[in-house]
């Protein structure tokens, strides 16, 4: 295992049982102590099982599982099939889909979940003591493998086994993705365990949890209503406040929505939190509309709730409306009209002044108009939408007095300058055409060329402002890391890895996100809390208060990777959220540092005069112990814990290590333009990195860039790193 990555944990448990030695054979069933025929039992638990999906990291339905009912609006099913923090589908056999209210009870160690769902007058099914069912016993699962609903099949139990998750039974049947969450009945109708796993190597081996671990949970839940349970792309409260329904969540520092609002209209609001202003107010969006006969925009002067203004594209023109009430009868439009700054289809710039009686409205660094109105004071600022419109929203910004984010006129001189040879120039098209039109049939093909031309004109130009953003950024990224160690900004140097694939990063925002995370939890503690005061508190905010959380279902997705859409997400990978812990909990004056153990990166806290106390953010910053460290480095590293695995690891190298994620994510997954982005910055940070450098040449050979291929070789047969065979070396090297 490489980079700090670690397998999910039912993966391995999957891998690991394959190693296990053959169940022993088992005298066959007697049916006849059935109560019930096979067709008749499967025919009346059917409508007991239904199907449950979660969405994906980017908010889409993924891959669905099963569940049951046991009790009349409580569905069981695994806490792997919806995934921790996602929204959840549950569909009845009957093909209605029901809302889940809550989560009624979660373990993750057994992977178990109980969903409480709006429903009434469901069927339960019975459930069974599965410490009592025989080895042989024949049983009957129901699930949706391949999304084949309601799929039917029988087997045995093979064997009970110890394994990391505690007591499993181990079953003869076969297993399919979709199967996860089902029901495991004996021949009377009564559950005995819910399928959890299937082997990697065979496809007649599976696992159940007994379903006596259920039953606590079923006794004394831990319910979590989904406003809270949803952590994913949730809008944080201490920035936003949504009004009037719609659905507006927040990912890698935009903001979309969907779905009609309850206002009149379908308009809804997202009101910005900060202080509320009293004298002049500026604000600021880009935003872009998925239909231009829709409407969103710019909200100001809000008493937070009916009346207020509004800045927005509408039908291809820019309005301003000031709405007095609930209904059109109360609103009032002062202006609309066309602008040729406007860019349909596209990203646009909005920005508003609101003075006491004049409101003066930009679009793409333009003047629309301007107009006085006095009608409503100054209030509340933030985001609208209206109708069915599906919007996006980003760099959002409000104050007194904006500063001016727009190119000066000198720098904007230059850059055209400096890139006016690689734009053509054409003339007016009916001049043009009225040259042309004697000669028809040859300016066609000269156009076309002329075009082709143009083409690749704009791909060369698309290249080199891509790698304009990735020589600048890598330059910032070095130079913070090339300060002395304790004036490192980690946090600012994991955001900007995270602007290598999203320029539009926010850092400064996310930069107060975690101030703002770290004065709340101070505002909580005591005068003098001491260390283990302030490490409780921390734990409590992220992991129990606010869901942060392990991603198991979605280790290897980047945006585990990227520190902003952790934030956004409360979902990440070991260091990613040890990162987020260390830099919130220094801000509280805890003196904590990263510890790199193999395959899995954990957080120490370091106490004068006594051995470090490690702390596993990943699993809800559990303390471990240096036996379980051990173990832990054992199971995802591969081998043996050493002395200098406890040592705390340099930011820059902790980077490094994040960029080596996100190379082995993307080795054979990625464009090698992707990959060479990754390992040029790490080769930046670290040149002596071998392995890397000589994955840079594979990936600039692919691109048909041998030349610099033939310098990383050259390199690496000057320095002669171990572990390479100089002979292949030599062959690439003359290949190029």
């Amino acid at each position: 295992m490489q980079s700090g990555l670690r397998v999910p944990c039912l993966l391995w448990l999957a891998c690991w049982v394959a190693h296990l030695e053959p169940a022993s054979t088992c005298a066959a069933a007697d049916q006849n102590n059935a109560t019930l025929p096979v067709e008749a039992l499967a025919a009346r638990v059917k409508a007991s099982v239904v199907t449950v999906s979660h969405a994906s990291r980017a908010g889409a339905r993924e891959g669905s599982g099963t569940g049951f009912v046991v009790g009349t609006n409580l569905i069981a099913t695994c806490l792997h099939v919806i995934e921790e923090g996602r929204a959840i589908q549950v569909r009845l056999a009957d093909n209605r889909e029901v809302a889940v209210e809550a989560v009624h009870a979660w373990d993750r160690q057994r992977d178990l979940a109980v969903l409480r769902v709006k429903a009434a007058g469901l069927v339960p099914l019975p459930l069974g003591d599965s410490d009592k069912l025989p080895t042989g016993a024949p049983f009957l699962a129901i699930g949706n493998p391949m999304g084949l609903v309601g799929s039917v099949v029988q087997g045995v139990l093979s064997a009970r086994r110890e394994m990391e998750m505690g007591t499993m039974l181990q079953i003869a049947i076969p297993v399919e993705p979709g199967n996860s969450g089902g029901p495991v009945l004996d021949l009377k109708g009564n559950v005995h365990g819910v399928m959890t796993m299937k082997s990697m190597v065979t496809a007649n081996l599976g696992f159940a949890v007994p379903i006596n671990a259920l039953k606590p949970l079923l006794d004394k839940p831990n319910p979590t209503t989904m406003d809270r349970w949803l952590t994913l792309g949730r809008l944080n409260p201490r920035e936003w406040q949504p009004l009037m329904g719609a659905s507006w969540s927040q990912r890698a520092g935009r903001i979309s929505v969907s779905d009609p609002g309850s206002g009149f209209g379908g308009r809804a609001l997202c009101l910005w939190q900060a202080a509320q202003l009293d004298g002049a107010q500026e604000l600021e969006v880009t935003l872009k509309l998925d239909d231009e006969a829709g409407a969103a925009g710019l909200v100001f002067g809000s008493d937070g709730d009916q009346r207020h203004y509004g800045f927005y594209p509408s039908a291809g023109k820019l309005r301003l409306t000031r709405f007095d009430g609930p209904t059109v009868f109360n609103w009032v439009i002062l202006k609309d009209q066309a602008h040729p700054a406007y860019r349909p289809g596209d990203w646009n710039t909005l920005r508003v002044r609101h003075e006491k009686q004049q409101i003066i409205c930009h679009i793409n660094g333009q003047l629309a108009y301007q107009l006085d109105d006095g009608g409503l004071p100054h209030g509340k600022v933030g985001l609208a939408k209206f109708r069915d419109t599906k919007a996006q929203f980003r760099n959002f910004r409000a104050g007194a007095q904006l500063a001016d984010l727009a190119t000066t006129p000198e720098a904007l001189a230059l850059i055209t300058k400096a890139v006016d040879g690689w734009e053509p120039r054409a003339e007016a098209d009916a001049v043009l055409m009225a040259r042309l039109k004697t000669n028809a049939a040859p300016a066609q093909g000269l156009l076309r060329s002329r075009a082709d031309r143009m083409e690749e004109q704009a791909r060369h130009l698309r290249a080199l402002a891509q790698r304009l953003h990735e020589t600048s950024l890598q330059n910032d990224l070095h130079a913070e890391l090339s300060k002395p160690e304790e004036k490192i900004n980690l946090l600012r140097a994991a955001l900007l890895v995270s602007r290598l694939d999203n320029p539009d990063v926010d850092v400064p925002h996310y930069l107060g996100l975690v101030d703002g995370m770290a004065a709340d939890i101070q505002s909580t503690l005591p005068a003098d809390a001491n260390a283990t005061v302030k490490l409780a508190a921390l734990g409590r905010h992220l992991f129990e208060q606010n869901g942060y959380h392990g991603s198991r279902g979605d280790y290897y997705h980047r945006a585990n990777s990227y520190l902003n859409e952790v934030i956004d997400d409360r979902e990440g990978i070991p260091i990613t959220l040890a990162v987020l812990y260390m830099e919130i909990g220094q801000r509280l004056g805890l003196k904590l540092a990263g510890i790199p153990l193999p395959g899995h990166f954990v957080v120490g806290h370091l106490r004068p005069g006594q051995p470090v106390q490690l702390i596993d953010a990943y699993d809800g910053a559990r303390l471990l112990s240096r036996a379980e460290a051990a173990a832990l480095a054992r199971r995802e590293g591969d081998g043996p814990l050493r002395d200098q695995d406890l040592e705390p690891a340099t930011k820059r190298a902790i980077i490094v290590r994040m960029l080596r994620n996100l190379i082995s994510i993307s080795n054979d997954r990625e464009p090698p333009a992707t990959l060479l982005r990754y390992l040029d910055t790490l080769l930046l940070l670290d040149p002596t990195a071998a392995g890397e450098r000589l994955n840079r040449a594979l990936m600039q050979m692919k691109l048909g860039r041998n030349a610099a291929a033939k310098e990383d070789v050259q390199w690496l047969l000057d320095h002669d790193p171990p572990g390479f065979n100089r002979e292949r070396l030599l062959e690439l090297f003359q290949r190029l």
